[in-house]
């Protein structure tokens, strides 16, 4: 047996298999085989001979003789596909007294044959043929690789956020190692790429590509990077589950491949970003707490000096070495945001400085301020929570994130407190009213007359008199879903009665329904009906 190499390329590999030598050697120069893209990679004598090559050996098309002493081509095909060894294309080679053995091949999934003498044409016919269906084959594949990363990324997603069940860690453990200690990672654009100068679209696609350039990053391990975790507007993340194996592969630390990750992102995606980097823990079931203490972090730094990379473990905790908590003013602060009393809040902020200054942490970022400012937005949770059981935690802590930078104003200073604890005492009183059942019911009716409009959160909360994030409250409580979910959902339901009442084109019924990406519609449906909208049409109509 004689094996040729080559250098790498998107080629078709083949095998020929004759026990007449020269027919191989004639085979092989009869055409410009790389010019066609194919190569040979091995030839064989015999029927034998090419199992063992094919034992240890992938090829994507074997053309071989039918008539071979030993074991016959007919043979070698049905043991090739018996034994599952490859599910290459077959040719057969064969005189016209062979062609019923021919006929016979087809029966296993042999695409062709081939008359001796072979003749430059009829070979050319041949490899164009199997061309075409390679890169049919090629194009379903990565179709179904797309779903099943799509799927994984859902399971992932439900596990993250603790909304799970067996069957959820049942698909990640089959499909992804975890070795050692697991850290949620949230990926996100900088605080300067947040304000109001940046549209949604604009932000989105920076989003998306930020998303790209991790996978580009971590390349076999793309499928722990999931897009949109949250899937909260306002919040354009990308969630990176960390393993220690990563660094270990890399013979790194935890704290420099993160470093080397996020210098690339930068460097490649031109795009300012930070980390927030959750709470270590020891098993992916465990792995929504690593995720809700990142979502902490992310309420916090809007209170703290600027890094690049913001750790739980070093950001959010308890001193053991004589930290003082100023627990009686943050109690009397906490009081007066609860009755939103603002004269009562300018006090208490006041005196909870005051104290601040004493125990020598007046500068903003100190470790004891630090200190305070985490036990003070722990307990600002706890208010809204009291007021709504139902209350979505990660909004508050969105509500937060949105009140706590402040163009012009110190982090952590006076100033900043101040303005965020007003702000925040408006949320919770408006968190208060009863109006769920009208705001709702006027934007229901909003978005079934306008779904195919750009609607957002924000531009209904201000055509409505009511707060963004409370708006989204009342969507989540009602409708168990957020609002850009429910929103998607009246879209794609609005898409499957086109799809079926309709000859309108997929692009059609996408536009009509305020999808202006085909690929994001094509996606979306499949996730919420299960097929394309091309299959969901024809099951619809027969």
């Amino acid at each position: 047996m004689q094996i040729f190499k080559t250098g790498g390329g998107s080629v078709l590999k083949v095998l020929l298999v004759d026990d007449e030598h020269f027919i191989l050697q004639g085979l092989k120069v009869l055409i410009n085989w790389e010019k066609e893209g194919f190569i040979i990679a091995g030839t064989a004598s015999d029927g034998y001979e090419a199992l063992d090559f094919l034992k240890n050996n992938s090829v994507d098309l074997i053309i071989a003789d039918v008539n071979m002493p030993v074991i016959s081509g007919l043979r070698l095909l049905q043991k090739i596909r018996d034994e599952k060894l490859s599910d290459a294309y077959f040719v057969i080679l064969s005189g016209y007294a062979e062609f019923s053995y021919a006929q016979e091949a087809m029966r296993y999934k042999c695409i062709d044959y081939i008359l001796k003498p072979v003749e430059k044409e009829q070979l050319l016919e041949t490899l164009h043929k199997v061309s075409g269906l390679a890169a049919n084959k090629e194009k379903k594949n990565k179709a179904s690789q797309k779903m099943e990363r799509a799927f994984l990324a859902r399971n992932l997603i439900a596990v993250t956020g603790g909304k799970y069940d067996d069957v959820n860690l049942e698909c990640i453990r089959k499909q992804m190692r975890f070795e050692g200690g697991i850290r949620y990672i949230e990926i996100e654009l900088a605080e300067n790429m947040l304000d109001d100068e940046m549209s949604d679209d604009e932000k989105r696609a920076c989003q998306r590509k930020l998303f790209e350039v991790c996978i580009e990053y971590l390349n076999d391990y793309a499928d722990y990077c999931v897009f949109d975790v949250s899937g909260i507007e306002k919040i354009y993340d990308i969630g990176f589950l960390y393993c220690d194996f990563m660094s270990e592969e890399s013979l790194e630390t935890e704290k420099e491949y993160l470093e080397n990750f996020l210098s690339f992102i930068r460097s490649e995606a031109k795009i300012p970003v930070i980390m927030l980097a959750g709470k270590k823990v020891d098993d992916i079931s465990n792995i929504a707490k690593s995720y809700s203490t990142a979502c902490i972090l992310r309420s916090c730094q809007g209170f703290k000096n600027s890094k690049d990379i913001y750790y739980y473990d070093e950001e959010v905790q308890v001193s053991n070495n004589g930290a003082i908590l100023c627990k009686k003013e943050i109690d009397s602060l906490l009081t007066a945001v609860e009755q939103n009393e603002p004269i009562e809040i300018m006090k208490a902020v006041d005196c909870f400085f005051e104290e601040i200054q004493k125990t020598g942490g007046i500068y903003p970022g100190g470790g004891i301020q630090n200190l305070n400012i985490n036990y003070l937005i722990f307990q600002l949770v706890h208010l809204a929570t009291r007021q709504d059981d139902n209350v979505n935690q990660e909004e508050i802590l969105r509500v937060i994130s949105e009140h706590s930078f402040k163009k012009g104003i110190g982090r952590g200073s006076r100033g900043h407190i101040l303005n965020f604890a007003r702000e925040y005492a408006e949320y919770l009183a408006q968190l208060r009213k009863n109006v769920s059942r009208g705001v709702l019911a006027e934007v229901e009716r909003e978005i079934k007359s306008n779904f195919a409009d750009n609607l957002t959160l924000k531009g209904l909360s201000e055509k409505y008199y009511v707060n963004s994030a409370y708006l989204g409250q009342l969507f989540r409580k009602q409708y168990g879903c957020s609002f850009k979910d429910y929103l998607n959902q009246v879209r794609l339901d609005e898409a499957a009665k086109l799809l079926v009442h309709s000859d309108k084109k997929i692009y059609q019924v996408a536009e009509e329904t305020g999808y202006h990406n085909l690929d994001y519609f094509v996606n979306k449906f499949i996730s919420a009906k299960g097929c394309t909208p091309a299959k969901y049409r024809r099951k619809a109509r027969t």
